[in-house]
């Protein structure tokens, strides 16, 4: 996403994840921990939680390394 215009990056994310459905199962009320290395604008966390929540989890934490400055 670091090369997507931030303007483009909310509809070049949207709804890209899913989880095969035997995996979905094991998210079910669970709290989800999501790694990143570098975040830019949150957009990719941000629906990879959304998708962890579709399918159950109960709550998702985002854990960043590093951000990049803002423009």
């Amino acid at each position: 996403q670091s090369r997507v215009a931030p303007s483009a990056r909310h509809s070049n994310i949207a709804r890209a994840f899913a989880l095969a459905p035997h995996a979905a199962a094991l998210l079910r009320g669970r709290h989800v921990g999501l790694v990143d290395d570098v975040m830019t604008s949150g957009q990719t966390l941000g629906e990879l939680a959304a998708t962890c929540k579709r399918y159950g989890a109960a709550r998702v934490t985002n854990l960043v390394f590093a951000r990049t400055p803002p423009r």
